[in-house]
């Protein structure tokens, strides 16, 4: 299978309505390639990055690409991606360091690689694992003393490595300087968390909301977060939509936020008129609602991809936002495009396939 080459992440963008705002910060990316390195995480975090920069309006963050044998490396999936540079050379200068592993991280370990680490680490840059990753910055020592996502399967072969890290459940984890993940769509969650962290939550919250909505359905209305007067409402809410299918509990969503639960509940109100709950679950329901009327996931994969584990729940949370259930809003959709297609235009389309009547 040939070669992919990276391609730029200068945003394809004109006379963009955030181009007059004041240009901020650069920020540099470097993802470090292992053998077996999931496609999936590689292309969420390339995306997250490529929307950021066209959300933006200008060309924040930059992207560089290495793998450990320095030159293509194969993914899981047996597509070869090259690297943009062959050694180990250039640690200063990057903001975000990830490594991206698979099934079998610790077995192709290079030489180079701790210090590489430790160089962009001592010039500020957080360090992150996708997937496998977190288990080779367990091994090198990196984790130590920090909450991360991590393979319970892996710790046997971290031997004293792994007894000072604290585990967590969730799908990543975010804690000084450390970015972990547990594979999969959480490398888009992470990627956001970080992007509110480092930069704007504002920004973190316009790309969610084109990675949850701007692609499905052309005509579907998008999500869009309730305008606040209260700028840490709007964080809160960045933070919310940034962990829709995996809902994080509304206390941990206050302590992000430096508030008590009480403390921000009054915010809440005060300002939105509704508890935080109320919120979260709004923002859910308005999601489910793209994905009923712009695609033909059933109901139970909405569900999930809202975040509610029961289908019945959902349904009837559902009804209650929205005056009907999921299935009966469908139906009205398809029912209203069938009658928006005339006579002729059925016509038309017989004879485009070749059906005469």
């Amino acid at each position: 299978m040939p070669a992919l080459r990276n391609r730029s992440l200068t945003p394809a963008w004109q006379n963009h309505p955030y181009s007059a705002h004041r240009v901020r910060r650069k920020m540099h990316i470097c993802l470090i390639l292992f053998p077996g390195f999931p496609m999936l995480a590689y292309v969420l975090a390339r995306e997250v990055l490529l929307l950021a920069n066209e959300c933006a309006g200008q060309h924040l963050f930059s992207f560089q690409t290495r793998t450990v044998t320095g030159t293509h490396v194969a993914a899981a999936d047996g597509t070869a991606v090259a690297g943009d540079q062959p050694d180990w050379h250039g640690a200063q200068g990057f903001d975000l360091v990830l490594l991206c592993a698979g099934n079998d991280p610790l077995n192709a370990l290079p030489m180079g690689l701790r210090a590489f680490l430790n160089r962009a680490e001592a010039t500020g840059a957080t360090l992150g694992g996708l997937d496998g990753g977190a288990v080779i910055l367990a091994k090198l020592g990196f984790l130590a003393g920090r909450t991360a996502v991590l393979d319970q399967s892996a710790l046997a072969e971290l031997t004293t490595a792994g007894h000072t890290i604290a585990l967590t459940e969730g799908a990543f984890s975010c804690d000084r300087q450390r970015l972990t993940t547990a594979g999969g769509m959480a490398t888009g969650d992470a990627l956001l968390a970080w992007i509110a962290r480092a930069h704007s939550p504002t920004l973190a919250a316009r790309v969610a909301e084109t990675l949850a909505h701007g692609r499905i359905g052309q005509a579907g209305e998008q999500q869009r977060l309730v305008q606040a007067i209260d700028p840490l409402l709007d964080r809160m809410q960045a933070i919310m939509a940034a962990h829709i299918e995996h809902p994080i509990p509304v206390e941990r969503v206050a302590t992000e936020l430096g508030l008590s639960p009480k403390q921000l509940r009054l915010r809440c109100r005060k300002g939105l008129g509704q508890t935080p709950a109320q919120v979260y679950n709004g923002l859910r329901l308005d999601r489910a609602a793209q994905l009923i009327s712009g695609t033909e996931l059933s109901v139970q994969a909405v569900a999930r991809a809202a975040g509610f584990a029961s289908p019945s729940a959902f349904t009837r949370s559902y009804h209650a936002r929205f005056g009907a259930p999921p299935r009966n809003q469908r139906r009205a959709r398809r029912a209203g495009a069938l009658m928006r297609t005339s006579p002729d235009q059925s016509d038309e389309r017989r004879s485009a396939s070749g059906h005469n009547p």
